[in-house]
């Protein structure tokens, strides 16, 4: 609780709107003690995304070594700095960063939330020194930056650590369709297009197909990570650099790379970074491309476990917890259904983003929106991700039998006669099939355009159709056949 009366335990602070005295157990200053007061909404704060005050903390352990370097700041003020730093990074207390993440100015709070809790920690560790404030949050602290560069460049920061464990997360899932893909390569099934009867393929094709996709995103995602490696730190409040030292400029760099082996550089233009954030919709954009496919790939399952007895039945997905509080026996698709729900999320996040990245004028205040849903974004696939793979592809079991026939009986099977006969004919095949409710490989000798041999030829190994080597050989063999007869009636 912070008061306005002067009670045991407090300290006296004081910012351009007055002053307020601060129980002394408060690791935070009067900036931060003022966004509690004005903000506390969500109930999350700028301590909840994940690695983002870590992000800001080494921001400020390397703005204080380049400083020292550059002959800014006393070395042993610079020493505490990055010392209470790294006492902070070795454990991010929650409790010491409460500025919730739905606040005003820029993240101006968030800022000064990481100055205030390292100058009081720093004033500590040089607790014998003269003043009553040894290390500023602002003077010294902030010394070179301002929150308009700090931020957007703790942000990229941030999401390019998250990135990293979401692309882990997809190659768990990648790995498993792919030992899912070789699993049923042999299998065969009838495709759909429309939600009608199409060509026949296999398991193992359709599961290349989502593999294939996860495996492109992936690799988007590792280039927009290699992208966050540019930060506007340099810029100070406009672009322009005021009050930060070419030497800073520079030494930033250097310290960062030190801090954290990441080659980090100057974004190529500083008022630019300020000004726009449409790469944070390129990142949104992606994660929702990952969130569609996954809400693809599950509807998909959906569809082909359905019934089990009345629905399209080609697959049978792991039990892993009862259907119905009144139905026993009944199995739903939890797996898939949970999956779906967290792109919906993913799928709004990337409105917000979108509506957010418009700022205006010089500077883009709506970040710390932008982070909280690209976080959140990231958070929930990375963490529903493994649990759709353990709990669901890894147990997902064909129904072979099913395939076969449904793929045998397929009207689409005419395709092949369209090659060989050409279409009119295919079509009066198909029309004969449909209606005499019979398969084509019957319907075509009934209809006197093939022998039975060759109707056999053609048919009986369904697994040809789903292979167009092997099906145009087939169809070669069969257009010479059906030229000499052609040739002989003549």
């Amino acid at each position: 609780m912070i008061l306005d009366k002067v009670p045991s335990s407090t300290r006296r602070e004081e910012d351009a709107l007055g002053v307020r005295f601060i129980p002394d157990s408060i690791a935070y200053g009067i900036q931060t003690v003022r966004a509690v007061e004005n903000f506390s909404i969500s109930g999350r704060t700028i301590a909840d995304i994940e690695g983002f005050v870590a992000a800001i903390i080494t921001i400020k352990q390397a703005a204080a070594k380049a400083n020292s370097r550059a002959g800014e700041l006393e070395a042993g003020i610079a020493q505490a700095i990055v010392a209470a730093g790294s006492e902070q990074l070795l454990e991010v207390i929650n409790k010491n960063y409460p500025v919730d993440i739905y606040h005003g100015g820029g993240g101006t709070a968030a800022n000064m939330n990481v100055n205030e809790v390292l100058a009081n920690r720093a004033s500590e560790i040089l607790s014998g020194r003269k003043g009553p404030d040894p290390v500023h949050p602002n003077t010294h602290v902030n010394m070179s930056q301002s929150t308009n560069d700090v931020i957007p460049a703790a942000m990229k920061m941030a999401i390019c650590g998250e990135l990293g464990s979401l692309r882990n997360a997809l190659t768990l899932l990648i790995d498993a369709l792919m030992e899912k893909e070789a699993a049923f390569a042999g299998t065969v099934k009838l495709a759909r297009t429309c939600l009608q009867d199409a060509l026949p393929i296999t398991f193992g094709q359709q599961f290349s197909g989502y593999r294939a996709a996860f495996e492109r995103q992936s690799r988007d995602l590792e280039m927009l990570e290699d992208a966050f490696l540019a930060l506007p730190l340099g810029a100070t409040a406009v672009g322009t650099g005021f009050g930060a030292s070419a030497d800073y400029r520079h030494f930033i760099f250097e310290e960062l790379l030190a801090l954290t082996g990441k080659k980090y550089h100057a974004e190529e233009n500083l008022f630019d970074a300020l000004q726009n954030a449409d790469h944070w919709i390129r990142v949104s954009g992606n994660l929702k491309a990952v969130a569609i496919t996954l809400s693809k790939l599950s509807a998909d399952l959906r569809l082909m476990s359905s019934g089990p007895r009345a629905g399209l039945g080609e697959i049978t997905l792991p039990a892993v917890q009862p259907g119905s509080s009144i139905m026993p026996g009944k199995v739903n698709p939890v797996m898939p259904e949970m999956m779906m729900q967290v792109a919906f999320r993913v799928i709004g996040n990337d409105a917000t983003v979108t509506r957010a990245a418009e700022g205006e004028l010089d500077l883009n205040v709506w970040e710390s929106i932008i982070l909280e849903a690209i976080s959140e974004s990231i958070r929930l696939m990375r963490r529903a991700i493994p649990l759709f793979v353990s709990g669901c592809i890894v147990g997902i079991e064909v129904n072979a039998d099913r395939g076969h026939t449904n793929a045998s009986g397929s009207i689409a099977l005419s395709t092949a006669l369209a090659t060989v006969y050409g279409y009119p004919a295919a079509s009066a095949v198909a029309k004969h099939a449909a209606a005499q409710g019979i398969s084509v490989s019957i319907a075509v000798v009934e209809c006197g355009f093939m022998s039975q041999t060759d109707a056999d030829n053609l048919f009986a190994d369904i697994s040809v159709f789903a292979d167009a080597d092997k099906s145009d050989r087939i169809v070669s063999s069969l257009r010479k056949s059906a030229t000499l007869q052609a040739l002989s009636r003549g």
